[in-house]
């Protein structure tokens, strides 16, 4: 795959994060991504056992960071990158309430990146937290002040409804 058309930046396919409320975010670079989980077990002393006996207690959250990297080589990427930000910073505020509740829980987000996280289906994640520096060292669009190139770094905790919690055979078969 060409990753630049006359020197446009081109979207990866199967590359995007989808925010609710707020446009697809399709990526044109590969971004940095880590992907962390843990298994929880507890510690039982036993009278008179050199070593205690560990017993699984529950797995704790798949949490995945993604560094994106966000490039102007167009005129328009100063403001569709700022865009971006924009939905990816929307995705940790409440949402209006509705039938007399104040607020309700951010929303539910889809990453998929080729098959990385997962093989057919994106993962639904909620974003935990991000970060942005705008590097001074880079030009800026003289209008929108938005730098030629920064990064965000998220932090995201996957989800999963009831039915679809995941087991380990469907880690192997699907990655999900």
């Amino acid at each position: 795959m060409k990753s630049t058309n006359n020197g446009s930046l081109v979207p990866i396919p199967n590359c995007e994060i989808n925010i609710p409320n707020a446009p697809p975010i399709f990526l044109n670079n590969i971004p940095d991504i880590s992907d962390s989980k843990d298994a929880i077990y507890n510690s039982e002393a036993i009278i008179g056992r050199s070593t205690p006996l560990y017993t699984y207690s529950h797995s704790g959250d798949r949490s995945i960071s993604i560094q994106m990297h966000f490039f102007v080589v167009d005129e328009g990427d100063a403001k569709k990158n700022l865009g971006y930000l924009r939905s990816i910073q929307s995705a940790l505020y409440p949402r209006n309430g509705s039938g007399g509740s104040p607020f309700l829980p951010p929303v539910i987000c889809q990453i998929k990146c080729g098959s990385l996280l997962s093989e057919s289906t994106p993962l639904c994640c909620v974003l935990k937290s991000y970060s942005v520096k705008f590097p001074t060292e880079v030009t800026w669009d003289e209008t929108t002040f938005c730098p030629f190139k920064f990064d965000v770094d998220t932090s995201w905790i996957v989800v999963y409804t009831s039915n679809d919690l995941p087991f380990q055979k469907r880690i192997v078969d699907f990655g999900r």
